[in-house]
Formats: structure tokens, C-alpha cells, sequence
């Protein structure tokens, strides 16, 4: 049985150049969703902003926006255009989106790690990555609700040595997805994104670089399954 998928890739670079050939080979296999980040309620865009700069500079491949209060917006000329490369599920609907979004990750296996201060925290150096994990960020006045406080597995906390009780949340963000990816690649967890799973990204990334995109997608399945 041929591999549709892996076909599919190949008949888009086919189209592309050999530059974004070997970029798309070499950032997917770098790619992963073993570790992913949740934002609750963001209301400053260049924090926004920033935070999917750092999703797409880590590896982190999707990121999960709760807008319960407010929206979530994009200041392009600080995301650098990572929005084109990096997934944003959007969590808006219902009484309680933040229980829906963080339901949703659970099901999939995920550990709900809420960023705060908290008596039984420990540090970004310190958490359990045997199993995946959802790095849940909360307002940046607030924090996190009580919801998340309530649904969290664990929680963590980034050493500070200051007068300062709190870092700026993309800040936070980017601090903790550095240590986080580096005792990953330190790890023997098999936490990078599978060949079957680089693929799609390949072709979705494709898709997003070509005009069309979509219709040459439905043309090629059509072909090859005919």
C-alpha cells in the first residue's frame, strides 16, 4: 500500500525550491509536541506576539490560547511571521473555555504544569518530563485563574534573585522554554515529532507557501487515489 502522505510530500517539492526543501527537512525534524504552552486570557499584543516568536524558536509546534476575557492578537512585526509556521488553537466558545482547552490536553496525555508561585511548586530545572507537558502562563496582571489552579497537575516556578516578584510573561515563556528544551535534548524521551509527523508538518508548511495550497493538495489526493 503506498504511503498517500509521504506521495502527497513529494509531488509539493516537486514545486518548491531546494532552499525551502532543506529548511522544511530540518526545522520539522527539530519540531515537536511533547511540550506545549497555554495562554490564558493574554490581553497585551507584543506579549502575544512575542510568546509565538518563542514557540516558533524552541520547536514548539503548537500553542493553545484560552480567550475567555480577551482576544488574542498578533503584532506581525514582533512574531516575526512565526504565526505562518506555529499552530494556534483558539479556545473561545462555551461557558468555560479554560476547562475545555485544559479537558482537551488531559485527554491527550498531557501533564497541566501551571506557572506560579505555589507551596508545592518546583522548579523549571526540577520538573518531571517523563510525559508530556502543558506549560499553562496566566494574565499578566493576574496569573492564572482558579480554574487552572484547580485542573493543574503540578506547578512550576523560575528562580528569580531579585526585588522583583515576577518576570514579563514572554519572558517567562522564553526562559522557561529554553531549559526545558535543553533537558529534553539531554533526555533519552522520544519527544521529537516521528517521520509520519514531520511529513504532514512538511505539507502543511507547503501549503502555506503556495498559492493554492489547498486545491493542489485535493488535486494530488485525487490523482493518487484514482
Amino acid at each position: 500500500m503506498i504511503d498517500i502522505e509521504e506521495k502527497i510530500r513529494e509531488e509539493f517539492y516537486s514545486i518548491i525550491t531546494d532552499s525551502k526543501k532543506e529548511m522544511f527537512d530540518r526545522i520539522a525534524a527539530q519540531r515537536t509536541d511533547y511540550l506545549t504552552v497555554v495562554l490564558e486570557n493574554i490581553f497585551q499584543e507584543h506579549n502575544a506576539s512575542a510568546v509565538l516568536r518563542s514557540c516558533d524558536c524552541f520547536g514548539i509546534q503548537n500553542l493553545h490560547v484560552i480567550e475567555k476575557d480577551n482576544r488574542y492578537k498578533v503584532q506581525r512585526d514582533i512574531a516575526l511571521g512565526a504565526g505562518r509556521w506555529v499552530d494556534v488553537l483558539n479556545y473561545d466558545q462555551g461557558e468555560d473555555p479554560t476547562e475545555d482547552c485544559l479537558k482537551k490536553l488531559k485527554s491527550k496525555g498531557y501533564k497541566i504544569v501551571a506557572t506560579t508561585p505555589h507551596e508545592k511548586d518546583v522548579t523549571i530545572h526540577e520538573l518531571d518530563l517523563s510525559q508530556p507537558i502543558a506549560l499553562v502562563f496566566g494574565t499578566e496582571r493576574r496569573g492564572i485563574s482558579q480554574k487552572v489552579i484547580d485542573m493543574a497537575d503540578e506547578f512550576v516556578k523560575i528562580p528569580m534573585y531579585g526585588f522583583t516578584e515576577s518576570f514579563n510573561i514572554s519572558v517567562s515563556v522564553a526562559l522557561a522554554l529554553n531549559v526545558l528544551r535543553q533537558r529534553l535534548e539531554d533526555s533519552t524521551y522520544n519527544w521529537k515529532y516521528n517521520e509520519q509527523e514531520q511529513t504532514l508538518l512538511r505539507i502543511k508548511w507547503c501549503k502555506k507557501i503556495l498559492r493554492s495550497g489547498d486545491e493542489m493538495e485535493k488535486e494530488f489526493r485525487r490523482r493518487l487515489l484514482h
